[in-house]
């Protein structure tokens, strides 16, 4: 996962939310900032794609620490409030690292997946790329063109994106989606955030329960 353009308050977010042994100590208050900054720092930093100071990571887990405390004043007013849902079931996530393929190759691969399915999401990480898309068979014959890649294939898997008002606060949406469904007993096969956005990967069978419910979150 990457988040675009981040900061490193951003990235705490991301890592914390999705390691659900460090988010529940980190709402139970029974976590050292210090020895979690230490555990994480190189994760940043690879996120990032630089040197970050290890008080710095330590000053904001404290924040975001602080800001499970403060939720809890506006819990009559959704977080979800006012954003947008869309499912999409039938996908088929497909990473490939760097590696794998040159500049050249991943250029031209791209150009010739938008010809068959042009509604795709596209994420760079640090040594790999990723890839959303419906599971046609012209998108498996076309990633076969270019070497065995079958293992690289997730199937049966859904998505749901949540867009995000601009004017909304966007600060704590992440963590509380993700408390959402953990506390539904859903737990996402995998998430993607940037700023205006978030995609949440599912297996099938928990998606439609896991947009019901987000639904409800955004209607309370």
């Amino acid at each position: 996962m990457r988040l675009a353009n981040a900061s490193v308050p951003e990235v705490i977010r991301e890592i914390i939310t999705q390691n659900r042994s460090i988010y529940d100590c980190m709402k139970m208050d029974v976590i050292n900032y210090t020895a979690l900054a230490v555990k994480i720092q190189s994760k940043v930093e690879r996120h990032l794609g630089t040197s970050v100071n290890l008080n710095t990571i330590v000053v904001a887990i404290k924040r975001y620490s602080d800001s499970f405390e403060q939720k809890e004043d506006v819990k009559n007013e959704s977080v979800l409030k006012n954003a947008r849902l869309s499912l999409t079931d039938g996908i088929l996530d497909i990473k490939f690292s760097a590696d794998d393929f040159g500049a050249e190759d991943v250029a031209s691969l791209m150009s010739k997946f938008s010809e068959i399915n042009p509604d795709y999401e596209f994420f760079r990480l640090a040594n790999s790329f990723r890839v959303l898309t419906e599971d046609l068979a012209g998108i498996r014959e076309l990633f076969g063109a270019f070497g065995n890649t079958e293992d690289k294939f997730i199937t049966g898997l859904a998505k749901i994106k949540i867009l995000i008002p601009p004017e909304q606060n966007r600060n704590d949406i992440a963590s509380y989606v993700a408390e959402v469904l953990h506390s539904n007993g859903i737990e996402p096969a995998n998430a993607f955030f940037s700023r205006d956005n978030i995609t949440i990967v599912l297996n099938e069978k928990d998606a439609s329960r896991a947009y019901e419910i987000l639904r409800s979150e955004i209607a309370r």
